[in-house]
């Protein structure tokens, strides 16, 4: 089963038992259409990946891809990322996270609704392997900022390194979602940073 729902998923095996196989994790949270998703699973076939999308229209054409696509190796639940990441997934099991164009919420009034802030990068950390990566992108300058001091903040646990580009980028493409299309189109910067857990 491609779509999951909260009450399905149990503690045991957690991951093997969502994906009926061993292999390395790798969590999008925010897939958008899928995009990025469904390209590095096609060009990873011997990972796993979880997408989550609050978005129900988003969620609905991923999982409608996925379908098409004929893909075994991934799943995508519609929950709230940060309940579904302090309370699901267990202690240093996933190899990466990705977390692409993240809604900014750039009214000051809204910030405490953003995804990077200090306790929520905790629980990032705390459910990556030793070796695991953070792979970040964001067309929000100021956003990108509080990203690259939370991270500092960090320093004894992680460490910076190069921003891979996925298989599924196009050419002066960094990751390969329709949002990244439509901002280099409007001739938007985009802002990466990877960084490694030690």
């Amino acid at each position: 089963m491609v779509s999951l729902k909260l009450e399905d998923i149990g503690s045991e095996k957690f991951f093997e038992g969502i994906f009926g196989r061993p292999g390395p994790i790798h969590i999008e949270i925010g897939t958008g259409k899928g995009g990025f998703l469904l390209n590095e699973a096609r060009s990873q076939p011997d990972a796993n990946f979880l997408g989550i999308e609050w978005a129900r229209k988003y969620y609905r054409y991923t999982v409608d891809r996925i379908g098409r696509w004929g893909l075994k190796n991934v799943r995508i639940i519609r929950t709230d990322a940060v309940h579904f990441l302090t309370e699901f997934i267990p202690d240093s099991s996933v190899d990466c996270f990705h977390i692409y164009f993240p809604d900014p919420w750039p009214k000051k009034r809204h910030h405490k609704r953003r995804l990077f802030c200090a306790e929520n990068l905790k629980h990032l950390l705390r459910g990556l392997k030793t070796g695991g990566e953070l792979k970040i992108a964001t067309d929000h300058a100021e956003y990108f900022d509080v990203i690259k001091k939370l991270i500092a903040a960090e320093n004894n646990m992680l460490e910076e390194i190069e921003f891979t580009r996925p298989m599924g980028a196009e050419v002066g493409e960094w990751v390969g979602t329709n949002f990244e299309r439509k901002y280099l189109k409007q001739n938007i910067p985009i802002y990466t940073l990877a960084v490694r857990k030690i």
